[in-house]
């Protein structure tokens, strides 16, 4: 089976998660690791890179799965939400 790209989508997606990682606590926590002097930045972007890989490999596994059982329309109303309420919670909790 051939890699099939819809390169607009990839674009897109790529778009989506870099700026909603830019400064997140994940790359917060990667940035602190890459200030131990004693420590190899490739091992902290090699490491960094790998988890987040699978971290990916995990949503779209989940979100594959979800697909099946439940309208993607719905889905993005429930992710919507969900981001709401936790925003909601963190300005509660400021």
């Amino acid at each position: 089976m051939l890699l099939s790209i819809d390169w607009r989508i990839f674009f897109t997606i790529f778009a989506t998660v870099f700026l909603a990682e830019l400064g997140d606590k994940t790359q917060l926590a990667t940035m602190l690791f890459a200030t131990d002097k004693d420590v190899s930045k490739w091992t902290v972007f090699f490491a960094a890179s790998a988890a987040l890989i699978v971290a990916s490999a995990i949503g779209v596994l989940v979100g594959s799965f979800l697909a099946e059982y439940i309208n993607g329309k719905i889905l993005s109303y429930l992710a919507g939400s969900g981001f709401i309420l936790i925003g909601l919670y963190t300005l509660y909790t400021a």
